[in-house]
């Protein structure tokens, strides 16, 4: 299922296109169906790829419209293409790092 899920998440971010962010139950819906049986449960999991996949530098994690820390944060989030220079295994807090306005 987690093949499933990162496939349909880069594909649903690099659709969205740079600058615009997708949200996480988007994949789960993609992937669980429209009905919340379906897609619920996958929330979860569609958040542990996310965090693999920042850490990878593959996809950005946002709050608020910024880039934030695959290990530390909370909340509602959202998931975009990486900015150059965003990212990635070796850059945490305390890094500089372009904002990115928040768009849906």
């Amino acid at each position: 299922m987690s093949d499933e899920i990162e496939r349909t998440m880069l594909a649903l971010v690099e659709a969205r296109g740079a600058g615009r962010t997708i949200c996480p139950s988007e994949v789960a819906r993609a992937v669980g169906g429209p009905h919340p049986d379906g897609w619920g449960p996958l929330m979860q999991p569609v958040r542990r790829v996310a965090v693999a996949l920042a850490k990878e530098g593959r996809i950005a994690i946002l709050r608020k419209g910024r880039p934030v820390d695959p290990d530390d944060f909370r909340g509602v989030y959202r998931l975009a293409l990486p900015m150059p220079g965003e990212g990635g295994a070796g850059e945490g807090p305390g890094t500089s790092s372009p904002v990115r306005p928040v768009s849906r």
